[in-house]
């Protein structure tokens, strides 16, 4: 690459037996995607496009048109330890089982029973659950901070045990780094970290050397003093711009965008109208960060 050519030397190659970029890159989506997991701003050496907007074309393009004989679309995937996969070709529902005394939602209903615990995990499955996302710290407004060492005996046995009987996904829901290095070893799968790895300094790195997807939820302080600071000028397009700024932290500490997973964080440090808001633009939040895996957690 020199200075004359922009610095693509090393991305455009003619000869008679190889052509780089390939001729017929903007017609393959199955090239196209993965390029866009990567980063969907890289320009085309020769046609001067981004690969974000090759891909937005061609997507125009096919749905404009009747391909009886078409293939399916590709399916975005997530790998998960042990060789599995998690699929996004539909709505995954997670299940939230609270190991937890003071939970908003169940009222501490499975504290201290692990047996009961797991009994209710599998139900879940059952009814159509297909993550398990275990917590061992409320988070409801107001929440006092719970010790590591407590959150671990709340939510290590747990894994343990449904990893004996179930290889359904889990997800750890935890801000703290050795709560989610213990649940990783124990069995679980997905780090589910509300606050976008900002809690805990050691958590970003922690994940990327797990090797495990992660949950990068918004969050304004602490659930103690959240619902303080629900003030927006625009809060789809705030949020959004807060989560791609966590996902490229994420990003250079080892995370890699095909892992990330981003939440809105519905109920925390926002009001009532922020989370309709957020609920009823949800395609444009989608958009706004370039279309990422979303998970939603309305409570009701």
């Amino acid at each position: 690459a020199t200075e004359n050519d922009g610095g693509r030397g090393s991305l455009v190659l003619n000869s008679d037996n190889l052509t780089i970029p390939h001729i017929g890159i903007a017609e393959r989506e199955f090239v196209l995607s993965p390029l866009c997991d990567l980063n969907r701003d890289t320009v085309h050496p020769v046609k001067n496009t981004s690969v974000g907007e090759m891909l937005q074309i061609l997507t125009k393009e096919e749905a404009d048109e009747s391909h009886p004989n078409e293939m399916p679309d590709p399916v975005r995937v997530i790998p998960l330890p042990r060789g599995r996969m998690l699929t996004f070709n539909e709505t995954i529902v997670m299940g939230i089982l609270n190991v937890t005394p003071d939970s908003f939602s169940d009222g501490g209903a499975l504290k201290g029973s692990v047996d009961t615990a797991v009994e209710q995990a599998l139900q879940m499955v059952e009814d159509g659950a297909g993550i398990i996302d275990i917590g061992g710290e409320s988070t409801r407004p107001g929440a006092e901070e719970v010790a590591i060492q407590e959150e671990m005996q709340r939510t290590i046995s747990v894994i343990e045990r449904i990893r004996q009987v179930s290889d359904v996904p889990i997800s750890i829901d935890t801000r703290n780094a050795a709560v989610a290095k213990a649940a990783v070893e124990a069995g679980a799968d997905i780090v589910n970290d509300v606050s976008g790895g900002t809690h805990d300094s050691d958590m970003l790195s922690t994940v990327a050397a797990l090797q495990v997807p992660m949950v990068l939820m918004h969050m304004r302080g602490t659930p103690k003093t959240m619902q303080s600071m629900t003030e927006y000028g625009d809060v789809v397009s705030e949020v959004a711009s807060s989560l791609l700024e966590r996902s490229r932290d994420a990003e250079r500490a080892g995370i890699p965008r095909w892992m990330q997973i981003l939440d809105p964080g519905i109920g925390f440090a926002k009001d009532f109208d922020g989370n309709l808001k957020l609920l009823k633009h949800c395609g444009k939040l989608r958009s706004l960060v370039e279309d990422y895996p979303i998970l939603l957690g309305p409570s009701r």
